[in-house]
């Protein structure tokens, strides 16, 4: 997956009258002043008198209003006039704003890959970020703001991909629980399909000019779990080639499920049908009794029909897709990495407390997202289902790892993945599909 969720939930704007190539305008209302917020938790970043940070990223809409709305009241309190703006166009425009002399303050980064190729227009950040990303970040989410063993910036919010979405009084109906292995997930599948009354899958991989990137989060899962983070890594730096036996064996897992008539494509028709299917739709058939199970990331939870109940015992729940022995605890996922452009007090400053444990639970608290931050309190998430994935993402026993399609260069994980999965579904064998990918790998640069 190399696009993040902000830009699959939206259809596409012009960048341009977005931005303007200037960052002129922000997304929301900064606050009246400092009377308005309590300051007490502002004072050590200082105060600053007709200071202007820009920030660009990909949240639009309802998500920028939130992100926007997360730093007002460190506007206020320091002085310091954070503008906020959203583009679904961010990678384009950045190389333009950066070759223009025009870049941002702070930039949010959908992609460890993408930050890393800016990594020669960076300001080095302040201690302080460094030390807060120490204290509340994993090593691993450390290593996506770290380019060549300098670190450069400090992650921000997160998902988790590989939930697997049901319907608990359909599955206590039919006396059917979450699996907890690998195995457990193909006898569940193979006894919904022998029972009859609904398909155990249902699936859509359509999402405009990113069409199939779904799939490859299926891929991605697999491997993981399939292989163990190791040969993640190996595939992802091309250590081993995109054809090893090992990923041929995880397509070949996953078109165990998403190949067989019989296990897909439940309330919208055969295979092929998942390429018709617009990813935000794909589950849906679930409240309709017509699909058991749907595989798709944890912000999938807005996603579902207005009125549908997430919960325990409501409408719609998940699991994390299981691993090859129970308890394993593996998930990929993604997030974005605050990179500077500026070098100034006010960013500084600015920087640093979007690293902060208090930015993050802000933000969490605001809805609709989570962090992998280690000090926010999973109970300031707006659902059960977040409070979730946020124990997940701190939990110490979890391997995490970046969506892989995130980390390849752009002319793989964006372009031939995504259409060799279109390939496949299409009908296209596995050797042919990871062949082909395995050839549009850029060759090394002397």
């Amino acid at each position: 997956m190399r696009s993040t969720l902000h830009r699959r939930l939206l259809m596409p704007i012009a960048a341009a009258g977005v931005i303007g190539l200037t960052l002129a305008g922000c997304t929301g209302d900064q606050a009246a002043g400092p009377g308005d917020a309590d300051c007490s938790d502002y004072e050590v970043y200082g105060t600053f008198e007709g200071e202007e940070v820009s920030l660009l990223g990909t949240p639009v809409d309802v998500e920028g209003e939130r992100l926007q709305t997360s730093l007002d009241d460190f506007s206020a309190c320091t002085g310091i006039e954070v503008t906020y703006q959203g583009t679904q166009e961010f990678e384009a425009q950045m190389r333009v704003l950066v070759d223009g002399d025009n870049a941002p303050d702070l930039a949010m980064f959908p992609q460890p890959g993408l930050f890393a190729s800016f990594a020669k227009d960076f300001i080095a950040p302040p201690a302080e970020v460094e030390a807060n990303v120490d204290e509340f970040w994993s090593e691993d989410w450390k290593a996506y703001g770290t380019v060549d063993g300098t670190f450069l910036g400090a992650p921000l919010m997160a998902s988790i991909k590989g939930l697997i979405w049901y319907s608990p009084s359909t599955w206590e109906e039919n006396g059917w629980e979450v699996p907890e292995t690998l195995d457990d997930l193909m006898a569940l599948t193979e006894d919904v399909a022998a029972d009859g009354t609904m398909k155990p899958w249902c699936a859509g991989f359509t999402s405009g000019e990113a069409t199939g990137w779904p799939g490859t989060d299926w891929i991605e899962d697999m491997v993981l779990r399939l292989d163990g983070p190791e040969v993640y890594d190996q595939w992802v730096s091309h250590e081993i080639p995109f054809n090893d036996p090992q990923i041929e064996q995880a397509f070949d897992a996953v078109g165990d499920y998403l190949k067989n008539p019989d296990f897909v494509n439940g309330g919208y028709g055969d295979v092929r049908s998942i390429l018709d299917i617009t990813f935000n739709e794909g589950g849906w058939p679930i409240l309709d009794g017509e699909c058991a199970m749907h595989h798709q990331a944890s912000f999938y939870e807005g996603l579902w029909p207005e009125g549908t109940t997430i919960a325990e015992d409501g409408d719609i729940w998940a699991f994390v897709m299981p691993g090859t022995e129970a308890d394993a605890a593996a998930v990929t996922g993604g997030g974005e990495i605050v990179g500077a452009f500026t070098d100034s007090d006010a960013v500084k400053a600015t920087q640093t407390f979007l690293s902060s444990d208090t930015w993050a639970n802000l933000r969490v608290e605001l809805g609709g997202t989570v962090s992998a931050n280690n000090g926010v309190n999973p109970d300031n998430a707006s659902s059960p289902l977040l409070a979730e994935v946020i124990r997940t993402l701190q939990d110490p026993n979890t391997t995490f790892r970046f969506d892989a399609s995130d980390l390849m260069p752009g002319a793989v994980g964006s372009d031939s993945f995504w259409k060799g999965i279109v390939a496949w579904i299409g009908g296209q064998d596995t050797k042919t599909t990871v062949d082909t990918i395995e050839a549009s790998w850029p060759a090394p640069t002397s």
